[in-house]
């Protein structure tokens, strides 16, 4: 099967990005499929799973990958649109439904105090229109010198983490696009991804090796996990082209393509979910290919060619 088809054969939060990124769909079937997602598959199943009082899974940040947070995260990453009637009446108990499990009088878009969950809680409002200004103006004071973001510096650290990072510039760059915010919030991510390029997005500078291996394992749904996949997926929608150090990150993620043009489950990061992605560890991945597929896209590694259905066969 090409694979363009194996990738239309699959859940409307996928079908909408293979169209968008992949097979250059006009914009009203995008729309159209991308519409689909609060009312079939994947995304319904996460709506109707939202318990009485507006939490998912019985928390905020616990139980890890079906409280609300993680659950959130998982329909931003869907694409869910988030002016859809049955995503408005979800997100409207939010607020005060999920407080912060380290502190109850914290509501959820006022952030707790790790940079890593505080870059997805900002990642998650910025696009589903929520005011979380007061977490990016944390973020931005929290960045350390050499232009990182580390959940260990109220414990001392003084040095910047990739995990921690990612998932700040995640954060930063939908507030920018959401909001059309710039100035400072913008100088704040560029400074982090120079401290990941300078990086090569894998290495210590310090000894140049690649201080986890786990970077280097493509899975989803990822949370506040650093991957190689992840990084690049984030630097292509915020630059037009790649660097020249990203060409190793790049090298990686083509070389686990598959004789059939796929990319497999490296690692199934979660142990519980509200919905079964029907992705088994080693076969292939339909979520890790449609990233890698847009990532070399974007590199100018990968073009597509014609697949044989549409998106309404």
């Amino acid at each position: 099967m090409h694979v363009i088809d194996w990738l239309l054969d699959s859940d409307p939060a996928i079908r909408w990005q293979v169209l968008r990124d992949l097979a250059d769909a006009p914009a009203a079937e995008v729309a159209a499929e991308r519409s689909r997602i609060a009312r079939e598959g994947w995304g319904a199943q996460i709506l109707a799973a939202q318990n009485a009082d507006g939490q998912w899974g019985g928390g905020t940040f616990f139980p890890r990958w079906i409280g609300t947070s993680d659950t959130l995260h998982l329909l931003y990453l869907f694409g869910i649109d988030p002016d859809d009637p049955a995503m408005q009446r979800a997100i409207a108990p939010v607020h005060e439904a999920a407080r912060w499990d380290y502190d109850p009088n914290l509501r959820f878009w006022e952030g707790e105090v790790e940079p890593c969950i505080n870059g997805r809680t900002v990642a998650i409002g910025a696009y589903f229109g929520q005011d979380v200004k007061g977490i990016v103006d944390r973020l931005l004071t929290e960045q350390m010198a050499d232009g990182g973001w580390n959940c260990e510096q109220e414990n001392g650290s003084t040095r910047g983490s990739f995990d921690s990072t990612l998932n700040v510039l995640e954060g930063l760059l939908e507030y920018e696009r959401s909001t059309g915010a710039n100035g400072d919030v913008t100088a704040a991510r560029r400074g982090g991804e120079e401290y990941l390029l300078e990086r090569k997005l894998l290495h210590r500078l310090s000894d140049g090796e690649i201080p986890q291996k786990r970077w280097l394992y493509a899975g989803f749904p990822e949370a506040w996990f650093y991957t190689v996949p992840r990084v690049l997926d984030h630097f292509r929608r915020a630059r037009s082209e790649p660097d020249p150090r990203m060409d190793e990150a790049l090298d990686i993620v083509e070389s686990k393509r598959d004789a059939d043009g796929r990319w497999p489950l490296d690692h199934a990061y979660h142990d519980a979910s509200h919905v079964d992605f029907g992705e088994a560890e080693g076969g292939p991945s339909r979520w890790n290919t449609l990233r890698a597929l847009r990532i070399l896209r974007w590199a100018g590694r990968w073009e597509p060619a014609a697949s044989t259905t549409s998106a309404s066969a």
